[in-house]
């Protein structure tokens, strides 16, 4: 297949993306709302699905007829029918949004079923589109294409335009706020013996780091679009989506890229050490050296980017996996981050969803070696993380494929919200400040839920 793809003078950041497709609730953001390059170059829109694929309670489904076999191998034949040609520079044309939740992995690694299940949503759920809205955001180009599955491509594409035309403008306009109780899954004390237990585990030599999260639920009568627009300005990241699907919605703003493929190459960019904003010049540029210098965080971050050349070697070619980058510093509005960059050259006849199947989870939201630690969060994490540190993003049907790492984001469903956030667990860890860093990263998705500053 070849769509149709046309370049239009809209800027689309001027525009309130809910109020062309108001009525329209599978339009799925894939945002760049922190616009920086490379990894923040693009924002993708997929506009009208041709074919729903979702993975629920040990079945697959397409178009709600349920099908036989594995999901990931049905996934995969579906995004073969749907092959197409990409002679752009765009890195996504035409294909399919969706995630995988952290719980879908229970289908490839066996671990333990202990932790309850406080919120039920389907393991694996996608999208496959028919148009699509991308914008460059270093060149300020807006292109709209057309696959031609559902109707014409040329009558597609001008209904598109009329839509995007028909739009309102965007505002900043600060929300009502309103006080929301948010309720963890652990109390202080509970979170506190439960990084000992990690320590413990350390000590016995079961894992070298895991990552321990705690999860918060609040009642909201917020509209899910809302919060993600608050979300996005206060807290700008690339890796930004607003998703939804039947009966909830999906509202993120992560920092970090889980995997990406294009033209063959692999990259992942695991995160590994926090620091929070200061209040003032002097204490962010404190915050910022103490992370630096941070030998305890490193050490965290060398031993994810350890255990993720070992997943990349997997899929790619022999002696083509490097380290690109380590120890970036990168300022999030709340936050600093500690990023580094692996990359690989992908092996013959290895696709997209073969690199999911064998990468995921992403490793640095699990810990090391990968099986122990997820049988240890298994253990010590009361509720299921559902969606949260699973990915998110998207398959293109040109073989090119882009997922974060589900982290700083907000699953709404029947008027709650629930979010997790968490760190990694080493030997060198202090449990009173690994407490205080979920609370820092947790700081914006609470200010986004009451619509106000939080404490």
């Amino acid at each position: 297949m070849r769509p149709l793809i046309e370049e239009i003078a809209t800027d689309l950041d001027a525009f309130d993306i809910h109020s062309i497709f108001r009525d329209d609730r599978t339009v799925t953001l894939l945002e760049s709302s922190m616009k920086v390059d490379p990894v923040g170059r693009y924002s993708f829109i997929g506009i009208n699905p041709f074919t729903i694929f979702k993975y629920e309670e040990g079945s697959c489904f397409v178009d709600g007829s349920k099908v036989a076999g594995d999901p990931l191998d049905v996934l995969k034949k579906l995004l073969s029918s749907c092959k197409v040609d990409n002679e752009t520079s765009l890195p996504y044309i035409a294909g399919a949004m969706g995630y995988f939740s952290y719980d879908f992995g229970r289908i490839l690694e066996k671990i333990p079923a202990t932790a309850a299940e406080e919120v039920k949503t389907p393991d694996c759920y996608f999208y496959f589109y028919d148009n699509a809205i991308i914008t460059d955001n270093l060149e300020k180009k807006t292109y709209i294409t057309a696959l031609g599955m559902l109707s014409e491509k040329e009558d597609s594409l001008g209904r598109l335009k009329e839509s995007i035309s028909s739009g309102v403008r965007q505002t900043t306009s600060e929300p009502i706020a309103k006080k929301a109780e948010f309720i963890p899954n652990l109390s202080k004390p509970e979170y506190l013996d439960r990084v000992e237990k990690v320590r413990a585990y350390i000590r016995s030599g079961d894992v070298y780091i895991t990552n321990l999260t705690q999860r918060f639920r609040c009642e909201t009568e917020k509209e899910p679009y809302e919060v993600y627009r608050y979300l996005r300005r206060i807290n700008p990241a690339p890796f930004s989506a607003f998703m939804n699907f039947e009966g909830f919605s999906i509202v993120s703003s992560s920092p970090e890229r889980f995997l990406k493929v294009q033209d063959n190459m692999v990259e992942t960019r695991p995160i590994k050490g926090t620091r929070p904003r200061g209040r003032n010049e002097i204490e962010d540029s404190l915050n910022r050296q103490e992370l630096i210098n941070s030998e305890k965080d490193k050490s965290e971050l060398l031993m994810i980017v350890d255990l993720e050349r070992n997943d990349l070697s997997r899929v790619c070619k022999p002696h083509t996996v490097r380290v690109t980058e380590l120890f970036k510093l990168e300022e999030y509005s709340t936050v600093f981050h500690l990023v580094s960059t692996v990359t690989g050259e992908l092996k013959e006849g290895f696709s997209a969803v073969d690199c999911i199947r064998t990468c995921f989870p992403g490793g640095s939201i699990t810990g090391a070696p990968k099986v122990r630690s997820m049988e240890v969060i298994e253990e010590l994490e009361p509720t299921r993380r559902n969606i949260y540190t699973g990915c998110l993003g998207y398959f293109g049907f040109d073989g090119n494929a882009d997922f974060n790492i589900i982290i700083r984001t907000i699953l709404m469903k029947d008027g709650t919200a629930y979010f997790g956030v968490g760190g990694g667990i080493t030997w060198e860890s202090e449990k009173h400040a690994e407490y205080d860093e979920t609370l820092d990263k947790a700081r914006a998705l609470m200010r986004a839920l009451q619509g106000g500053d939080t404490p």
